[in-house]
């Protein structure tokens, strides 16, 4: 009689060879024999009577049958995973791993001064930050949870507002003794502009009859044009959560204000997770204690 438990235990097995890249990688994962993991996904494929998986020397791809069926038992593993734990966690705080991602600016000014306390409220929760400066694939990276700056795309997630970050123009006060302050936009030509390398539209300030430019120096994340700007190399635009201590504590000056434009999409922020998700207590536990205390 085939039971329900080696079933889900095949499809775990099946899931760990297809995120894993290979049924070596996906034994050495689970601390089983790779013969076990061969004949796990061979009797899930002959009850389905297709191949799942095409196997070279080299990788494993998936077939356009396997796709649509991985995609369907992710899905139901979390509603099974999300049932045993709703049940185990009436009446206890969340508890198990939480996987968080956002670039780095926002890790190191937003999030990092709020882990001690967040861990001593929640202290069975065990965070994992990770940093990407673009957008991630959450099942790919293994995510539950992505910060995201801007304005959003995939319907496939749900999204939680967690605020808007105003855009600054800043400068440092020694750049600005030796170059001149810009008190028009046109000026701005007649000076070092810092900018990024990887998302053109980053290169898009908030400014009425400025278009896209050429940056002087250019960098691949908000935190490196944030020191670049600090070390007096130029005029940089970036998100409030990151330069508004330093504009109050003199350490960089605040641009062409009355020119900028506000409202844009570069300031929306938004927490993203899938509807589905195994883990939305902690999901929920983790942004319900963030939002209140973010400085934006």
């Amino acid at each position: 009689m085939f039971s329900l438990k080696n079933r889900s235990d095949e499809l775990e097995i099946l899931l760990a060879v297809v995120d894993h890249g290979g049924f070596s990688a996906a034994a050495e994962a689970l601390d089983i024999q790779v013969a076990k993991v061969s004949r796990a996904v061979k009797r899930v494929e002959v009850k389905l009577g297709t191949s799942i998986l095409n196997r070279t020397t080299r990788r494993i791809e998936q077939t356009d049958e396997g796709r649509h069926f991985i995609a369907a038992v992710r899905q139901g593993l979390a509603h099974i995973q999300q049932a045993e734990e709703d049940i185990i966690a009436r009446g206890e705080l969340p508890k198990g791993s939480l996987r968080v991602d956002a670039a780095s600016p926002f890790i190191l000014h937003q999030l990092i001064p709020l882990i001690s306390e967040f861990k001593q409220t929640f202290p069975n929760i065990d965070l994992v930050l990770s940093s990407n400066e673009g957008y991630v694939d959450l099942l790919e990276k293994k995510t539950d949870l992505a910060i995201r700056i801007g304005k959003l795309s995939d319907s496939t997630l749900h999204a939680r507002p967690l605020g808007t970050s105003p855009l600054y123009i800043v400068a440092s006060a020694d750049y600005l003794s030796k170059r001149g302050l810009p008190l028009r936009v046109e000026q701005l030509s007649q000076h070092d502009l810092i900018g990024f390398s990887g998302a053109k539209v980053l290169n898009q300030w908030p400014l009425k009859g400025f278009s896209a430019f050429t940056p002087s120096i250019s960098a691949s994340n908000g935190e490196a044009v944030r020191q670049l700007a600090l070390s007096n190399n130029g005029v940089a635009c970036l998100s409030g959560f990151m330069v508004k201590q330093d504009i109050a504590q003199g350490r960089l000056i605040s641009l062409l204000e009355n020119q900028q434009l506000t409202h844009t999409s570069r300031e929306q922020i938004n927490a993203v997770y899938y509807k589905s998700s195994a883990v939305a207590r902690r999901i929920s536990a983790f942004i319900e204690f963030i939002q209140p205390r973010l400085s934006l």
